[in-house]
């Protein structure tokens, strides 16, 4: 592969991702009922809205969970890939192939927003206490659905919170016994995840 194709490589890589990042947590923001009205939802509904109206017509959402964002989510990650196994010189493996790898880097990107969102967390609850900043509330909202069963179960000792600790195993867990080794069992290159 010529120094070109790797610099286009890189380029759809990343413009993709970030589209990825984003469709991704218009599905997230809808399943955890986060505040659309917060600026940072508005900026996430507005970028996805133009390809994401059409197919709400065609793919209803059902008991609060938004299909059509994840159907493009998917979508999105099998057309990502196949470009880049393009760019790469490589054949094209089969479809259903392909559409195994995209469920598979969505899935890996799902849980890779969440742990961030849990490290991001931990960092604000240190240092911007109380702030009424939408990515602080935000954060928040996408934590809360992870946290709130586990602090059922393991409650806050002297006022400390032990939740985001067990919320990082879990995460962690489902992503090495799960993800991981369905890209490995599905022959996923390393080269083509984005999102592992």
């Amino acid at each position: 592969m010529n120094g070109l194709n790797m610099a286009a490589v890189y380029l759809v890589q990343t413009l993709g991702s970030l589209y990825l990042l984003v469709v991704l947590l218009r599905f997230i923001l809808q399943l955890v009922r986060a505040d659309f009205y917060n600026p940072l939802s508005q900026f996430i509904v507005r970028a996805t809205a133009p390809l994401l109206t059409p197919m709400r017509k065609a793919i209803p959402g059902f008991a609060g969970i938004d299909f059509a964002s994840l159907v493009l989510a998917v979508l999105v990650q099998l057309v990502l890939i196949g470009l880049i196994i393009k760019l790469m010189g490589a054949a094209l493996p089969g479809v259903l192939q392909m559409l195994v790898w995209s469920l598979v880097g969505v899935t890996a990107l799902f849980i890779k927003i969440f742990f961030f969102a849990l490290i991001a967390s931990v960092i604000l609850s240190w240092v911007a206490q109380g702030s009424h900043n939408p990515a602080v509330i935000l954060v928040h909202q996408i934590c809360e659905p992870i946290l709130a069963p586990i602090r059922k179960i393991i409650p806050s000792l002297g006022g400390l919170d032990l939740s985001p600790i067990f919320g990082f195993i879990a995460l962690r867990l489902v992503d090495m016994l799960v993800v991981t080794n369905l890209a490995i069992a599905t022959g996923m290159p390393r080269g083509l995840t984005l999102a592992l």
